[in-house]
């Protein structure tokens, strides 16, 4: 709650996952988390990258991305910690890579979401998009 005599900041958005240009967007309902975990998923040590193109829905345009911490990743304290290292992932990797028209769900992964190298997630960040968006052989 904000003191009476604190000044009021309108241009300043709320303290929730913000994007500079708001090209992405948080995946709200249980119905598009249940959809990306039927659809693709690439796995890297530090977490789970689950991925749906949306076909036709409205807003489609953007990307839309989640996050997701179970209690095995540990207390409050480590589930929110993990999710901010992943929507810090998303921020810097998913605007220049992620595709338009997509749901993005990071995962995380008990005790390594939280202490792996920043650097190292990255890159497997950028590894599991390119696995999740290379054509599918059909047999």
């Amino acid at each position: 709650m904000r003191p009476p005599e604190a000044p009021v900041q309108t241009d300043q958005p709320p303290a929730v996952f913000s994007c500079p240009d708001g090209k992405l967007e948080v995946l709200k309902n249980r119905i598009d988390y249940l959809a990306c975990a039927r659809a693709r998923k690439a796995p890297a040590p530090a977490f789970q990258l689950q991925a749906r193109r949306r076909d036709g829905e409205e807003g489609g345009t953007g990307i839309r991305v989640g996050f997701t911490a179970s209690k095995k990743v540990g207390n409050a304290v480590a589930r929110n910690r993990a999710k901010r290292r992943m929507r810090a992932l998303a921020r810097a990797v998913l605007l220049s890579e992620g595709k338009p028209g997509w749901d993005y769900v990071l995962v995380a992964r008990p005790s390594e979401t939280t202490t792996r190298d920043y650097a190292a997630m990255e890159a497997e960040l950028r590894e599991t998009l390119k696995k999740i968006h290379a054509p599918r052989k059909t047999s």
